[in-house]
């Protein structure tokens, strides 16, 4: 028979007291609840809102059957291609997507950004759609947006946001200066 040395007893203490972190993953924090009392004198509960998105995107106004159906795959590159941050390099980053899309025949040669709407119109069939709202645009429209100093900023509208040199899942605060696609 096999003696029980202490250092075994205190192993077997030690593997049955430790506490195992993977049993805590299973029990999950409740969400926090506001109670109150209705008029009626009932208590009543809600659940917190701990996240606010202005216009959160239900779903993607894509189906519109009017537009190229290579926009919709250049937004899908665009999306593909995006980085977590701005590279400052968003034309540019738009210009590679519609070129790899095929959308356009050549690579478009304005430098700014605010200057792609007026160059895409006149010299790739694009045009400009009577959308205001960049959350109604259809997914593969090209959004351009204007300022008074700088390059301005352009991004293409995807199923889940905006990409450009970055990915967004809200538009640019910047004047919008027209929202383009091609039929």
């Amino acid at each position: 028979m096999r003696k029980i040395t202490p250092c075994l007893i205190l192993f077997l203490c030690c593997v049955t007291f430790y506490p195992r972190p993977a049993a805590a993953l299973n029990f999950s924090a409740p969400k926090p609840k506001f109670g109150y009392r209705d008029a009626s004198g009932k208590k009543q509960s809600l659940e917190i809102a701990d996240k606010y998105y202005p216009k959160k995107i239900v779903q993607p106004f894509g189906n519109d059957s009017k537009i190229d159906p290579k926009l919709r795959r250049a937004a899908t590159i665009a999306d593909e291609r995006a980085r977590a941050h701005s590279l400052s390099k968003c034309w540019h980053y738009v210009k590679e997507a519609l070129v790899a899309a095929g959308v356009v025949s050549s690579r478009p040669k304005t430098p700014l950004a605010k200057q792609a709407g007026q160059e895409l119109v006149n010299n790739y069939g694009f045009k400009k759609l009577p959308v205001t709202d960049p959350y109604q645009a259809p997914v593969g429209a090209v959004l351009v947006y204007g300022a008074k100093r700088a390059a301005g900023h352009v991004e293409i509208r995807t199923e889940s946001g905006f990409a450009s040199d970055f990915r967004s899942k809200t538009p640019s605060r910047r004047p919008l200066l027209g929202i383009f696609a091609k039929s």
